[in-house]
């Protein structure tokens, strides 16, 4: 009943429109999800508190630690539980790794990411290290955590690009993609709704996570899909965030276009090859071109190759240049241009001595 009272305030209490330059939030970023692009920003480099979007983090995390969701926890008989937001653990109790990722994701439950956190490190201490790791190999600059609930601490701080950075690491993810995007489930005997308000009302919305602690304000991260383009929208500290990533959106969306310049493997142009077996070799992309660019901007592309010409043989993969690409003339993104298939010398032609020779030998008794 509870859920169900939750589901329908979400459903029925509509999200305000306002325009991108009335964004309440202290700290915000709009960026595109496939190629990183910031297409708005707002104080997005300056450390704030963050809440329970730390939960993206923890999720992660635990996901990468290579325990099985389906391992069974067993709640310490001396659990106090945690303080703030919880999904009501008991002593004793055996409740799922899944269980718990869901419970932390969509009711934002502090027991039961203290729980799954300690389950895979041995500690809340030691958890916070790999947090930090994983921080860093994102790129996270601006970010430290010392704890898997978002708990008001000094030292647990990040920004909102910092965390556009973990939402793209998160979507990369199919498993947590496809927790943050569920709006409500049973599991274990609890039913989890989903507390992200867009999910449920705006278009294309594939959900990620809120947070709110007194000190650190209303804190959001969601990210939105259509036409082919993902936009990831950040707020910290914004009392009107289902209105700003509303606005945000609506701006990406009708202002930016998300563009495959080239697939990986796709021919871009040939060179002439000597003594070969075939006369012409294929230049490919080395990896993915894509660009967001706004929208009726023309992009220019140049292919700069090392050599117009190659001598066999001439193996795969060998990096022959760069395809450069260009808007309004600014220069927006390199890839290597590569040999697409190993070409092979010619067999040399017999001379007509040789093959005489070769008949009267063949004429001989063996």
């Amino acid at each position: 009943m509870i859920a169900a009272a939750v589901a329908a305030f979400l459903i029925l209490s509509p999200v305000p429109r306002v325009q991108a330059a009335e964004i309440s939030a202290a700290s915000a970023i709009l960026m595109d999800g496939e190629t990183g692009t910031v297409l708005y920003e707002k104080n997005a480099h300056e450390p704030r508190l963050i809440a329970s979007i730390t939960k993206l983090m923890t999720a992660l995390v635990v996901l990468e630690s290579g325990h099985d969701q389906k391992e069974e926890i067993t709640v310490p008989s001396d659990w106090a539980g945690a303080e703030g937001s919880s999904i009501y653990l008991r002593p004793g109790e055996q409740v799922t790794l899944e269980a718990l990722l869901y419970g932390m994701l969509l009711q934002s439950g502090n027991d039961a990411a203290t729980l799954a956190a300690v389950a895979c490190a041995g500690s809340v201490e030691a958890f916070a290290e790999k947090m930090n790791a994983k921080a860093a190999e994102l790129g996270m600059k601006d970010s430290h955590f010392t704890n898997p609930t978002g708990l008001n601490d000094e030292g647990h701080y990040s920004t909102a690009y910092d965390m556009a950075l973990l939402a793209r690491a998160c979507l990369e993810n199919d498993t947590l993609a496809k927790i943050v995007a569920t709006k409500s489930v049973a599991l274990g005997g609890r039913v989890f709704t989903n507390h992200n308000k867009l999910l449920w009302q705006y278009e294309g919305c594939v959900g990620m996570k809120t947070g709110y602690t007194e000190k650190a304000g209303r804190t959001l991260v969601s990210a939105a899909e259509r036409d082919g383009m993902t936009l990831i929208c950040v707020t910290l500290n914004a009392p009107n965030d289902w209105a700003d990533h509303a606005a945000l959106f609506d701006r990406g969306f009708a202002g930016y276009e998300s563009c495959l310049l080239a697939e990986e493997g796709e021919v871009l142009c040939r060179l002439p090859v000597s003594g070969g077996l075939a006369p012409f070799c294929g230049v490919s992309a080395g990896e993915a071109a894509r660009l967001c660019v706004a929208r009726g901007e023309e992009i220019q592309r140049e292919l700069v190759l090392d050599q117009t010409a190659l001598t066999a043989p001439v193996a795969q993969g060998t990096v022959l240049g760069e395809a450069v690409y260009r808007v309004n003339g600014e220069e927006k993104l390199r890839i290597p241009l590569v040999v697409i298939t190993d070409v092979d010398c010619c067999l040399r032609t017999p001379s007509g001595w040789e093959r005489f020779w070769d008949k009267i030998a063949g004429m001989l008794p063996g």
